[in-house]
């Protein structure tokens, strides 16, 4: 179990609201054996780790990944830049470029903050990085109501926002993520999906990452500051 992975449960228990002694009676254990779990100096069986994603409400890759995804500000942030990023003339962004954005948002958050604004993780695919979850959050913004997808002739997927759409709230999302998202919605507004797609696709993150695999946040701290979005 490495450091990471410890100080997440650590955290998420605390967060949660659990002493070591309820976490510890929720998982058939002694409190001594709990302790030395968060102290890297036992390691959780399967069905530890699965009772305890459960107690959690995480997934076990999250837990293992030592991040937390927050599916919820995950779908405001791609609200947010529908609204921020579409077109002056209809209002509309490609599927691909919108995903982009999103990563953009959340790999500058973490070169500032050293976490991501979602907690996402990037899979690195030919049209990535992109969570695999992203395109569960668009079908069911389409389900729900809040936005609309028009296809191209060409084959793209253009996306707008609906009037139930502009009604929610993005309180997930706070004042100073707002405020990045909007800089990073300025900046790329008049841009096309190729050209977004280049820049993510020469940054290391993406750069060093396998097909398929997920993409290091860690890396985008090497880059130089014009070059995070």
């Amino acid at each position: 179990m490495g450091n990471k992975y410890a100080q997440f449960i650590k955290a998420l228990r605390i967060k949660r609201g659990f002493s070591q002694s309820e976490l510890a009676i929720k998982l058939g254990m002694s409190r001594p054996s709990y302790i030395a779990v968060e102290q890297e100096r036992k390691e959780l069986t399967l069905s530890e780790a699965e009772k305890l994603s459960e107690i959690f409400g995480v997934s076990l890759k999250e837990m293992e990944s030592g991040i937390s995804a927050n599916y919820e500000k995950y779908k405001q942030m791609i609200l947010a830049y529908i609204r921020n990023a579409g077109s002056k003339k209809d209002g509309r962004i490609t599927k691909t470029k919108l995903a982009k954005l999103v990563y953009l948002a959340d790999f500058a958050w973490f070169y500032d903050n050293l976490e991501s604004m979602s907690g996402m993780q990037y899979r690195k695919i030919q049209y990535g990085p992109v969570p695999d979850s992203y395109f569960r959050v668009i079908d069911e913004l389409f389900e729900d109501g809040q936005i609309e997808i028009n296809p191209t002739e060409d084959g793209a997927m253009l996306i707008s926002q609906t009037r139930n759409g502009a009604k929610v709230a993005l309180s997930e999302i706070s004042k100073d993520e707002e405020k990045l998202i909007k800089s990073i919605s300025k900046k790329w507004k008049d841009k096309n999906t190729q050209e977004i797609v280049t820049f993510t696709h020469n940054q290391l993150p993406y750069l060093m990452a396998n097909d398929e695999e997920f993409v290091s946040y860690g890396l985008i701290t090497q880059e130089n500051p014009e070059d995070v979005y």
